[in-house]
């Protein structure tokens, strides 16, 4: 299991703990989340800020749980709900669930996802099996994110910034980048 899942566990429940409220963390949704894909059958990849706690060592947080699938109608929704999960609404680039403690989930159904969700890796978590974005695929997408205009401009600067950290924590992906990505990058001061 992730050193930096643990960490982002840990900086959950004292993110709720400083807002004054019952410590509680994104485990108990994560697991219930593995497991019903899992039963289902159904192809999926966690990305996004979970993604960058299993393949960094820099601790990070995020406050949500972001799930790539092939499509939306693939989403198990008896069985999440069987489970604590509830819907709460389709947005333009995600489908929106509250799980268990209220941890937000979204699902996205992007086709630029498609191929990362079928060479997903594996971790353990608890004895579940969780499907992670690949380290390549997460550094990939990360960038696509920084170049996107709709995306708000502090968002933007985040996911350089997590693409950055992930070639500074592993050099060897700077074999992986496209010109375009290089690009990018290269616009960084030094």
């Amino acid at each position: 299991m992730s050193h930096g899942l643990e960490t982002g566990f840990r900086l959950d429940r004292q993110w709720f703990w400083l807002r004054g409220e019952m410590e509680r963390t994104k485990r108990p949704a994560l697991l219930a989340l593995a497991q019903v894909f899992a039963e289902a059958g159904v192809p999926y990849a966690i990305i996004d800020g979970i993604a960058l706690q299993v393949h960094q060592a820099e601790p990070r947080t995020t406050l949500d749980i972001d799930v790539a699938v092939a499509a939306y109608g693939q989403i198990p929704r008896v069985q999440l709900e069987a489970v604590g999960f509830s819907y709460t609404g389709r947005f333009s680039h995600s489908e929106n669930w509250l799980g268990p403690e209220g941890t937000p989930v979204q699902f996205t159904d992007d086709p630029a996802l498609a191929k990362a969700i079928t060479r997903a890796e594996e971790i353990e978590l608890d004895e579940v099996r969780l499907h992670v974005l690949s380290r390549v695929d997460l550094l990939h997408e990360k960038l696509r994110a920084t170049a996107d205009p709709a995306r708000r401009r502090s968002k933007r600067l985040q996911d350089l910034a997590d693409a950055q950290a992930l070639l500074e924590a592993t050099p060897a992906l700077l074999a992986e980048l496209t010109p375009t990505e290089q690009a990018l990058l290269d616009r960084l001061p030094e």
